[in-house]
């Protein structure tokens, strides 16, 4: 049974993809950063945010796999990327369908 997560900028799921589908893998976890585009990332930040993806899957090693635990790693990579955001190491796409500041508002040089 897939199991997911889903917060603002993150969403997890118990699955792999496949032909850019998601197959139901209960020994995967997989992690969608952004999935609406909100922030300009740079390599180095999204690879910071795998990183902590996994660290953290791997400080749960052990516990059962349940909706809960996957929520409190997304939750964990949340705070993440507010941290990233900050710290100016991403900044919002103010080209992005949606544009709500949900981190904050933007820094304004010069204010």
């Amino acid at each position: 049974m897939l199991l997911k997560s889903t917060t603002r900028h993150i969403q997890i799921y118990t699955a792999e993809i496949k032909n850019d589908e998601l197959v139901d893998n209960d020994q995967v976890l997989t992690i969608d950063v952004d999935p609406d585009n909100e922030f300009n990332w740079s390599e180095a930040a999204l690879k910071k945010v795998y990183q902590k993806f996994d660290e953290l899957v791997e400080a749960a090693n052990g516990e059962d796999l349940t909706e809960y635990n996957m929520r409190r790693i997304g939750s964990d990579l949340e705070h993440f990327v507010r941290s990233l955001l900050q710290a100016g190491e991403i900044s919002y796409n103010l080209n992005s369908r949606v544009l709500n500041y949900s981190m904050g508002l933007p820094r304004v040089p010069g204010q």
